[in-house]
């Protein structure tokens, strides 16, 4: 996903301080993590739990990085918290790629991939991460339907159409326009949503002008 404007990157502390840290640290499995989900790269010699049942949310995104990252048209990323996954083999054979720096540091945020068969594994953020749903054994087509993406972002660096009727942003979604094939009424909804914080500010602006 394209970096976070209004922060720089982050490096993490200690060459190895990352083993001890979520997503990287090892849990317990049984009553304080579930396993719902397992999930591998393409060589098999990186494989991971989840714990919650569906991700926080599910996006498909079109921004040139994940283009040329992922040398698709675009990426399929669901959000987990960093404590919702657990590796069970390979977490010791990961390589970092920071987009920002193009740097090979772990800082984030980050691309993760197996060292061996370069499969990409998650996007690590500074407090989520974004996993691909392609990686995970789903066992039914409930489990896979808890994955289904719910809208697509930066629609305007699209490389081809995808008229499936989820609302399509131009940019970072909820921050930017919704634009070509959006659900009407998801439109009109932000164009509500957008007067009220208008009228809002424009309100707070009365008062701080009256003090």
């Amino acid at each position: 996903m394209p970096k976070d404007q209004s922060n720089e990157s982050t490096s993490t502390e200690g060459i190895h301080q990352w083993k001890k840290n979520a997503p990287y640290k090892i849990h317990d499995t049984g009553k304080d993590f579930k396993v719902r989900y397992e999930a591998s790269c393409h060589c098999g010699k990186v494989t991971y739990q989840l714990s919650r049942e569906a991700p926080l949310d599910s996006k498909l995104c079109h921004c040139t990085t994940c283009q040329t990252q992922h040398a698709a048209p675009f990426q399929w990323a669901a959000i987990f918290h960093k404590d919702d996954i657990n590796f069970t083999k390979g977490h010791h054979d990961l390589e970092w790629y920071d987009p920002t720096d193009k740097s090979i540091e772990h800082k984030l945020p980050c691309k993760v991939r197996c060292s061996f068969c370069h499969s990409p594994i998650m996007d690590e953020g500074r407090n989520m991460i974004l996993l691909f749903p392609t990686l995970i054994h789903f066992k039914n087509d409930q489990e896979k339907k808890n994955f289904k993406p719910r809208c697509h972002m930066f629609y305007c660096q699209r490389v081809m159409d995808i008229p499936d009727g989820l609302p399509k942003w131009s940019g970072l979604n909820n921050s930017s326009d919704l634009i070509e094939d959006s659900p009407p009424e998801k439109i009109v909804e932000l164009e509500r949503q957008r007067v009220k914080e208008q009228d809002e500010k424009s309100k707070k602006d009365k008062e701080e002008s009256k003090k």
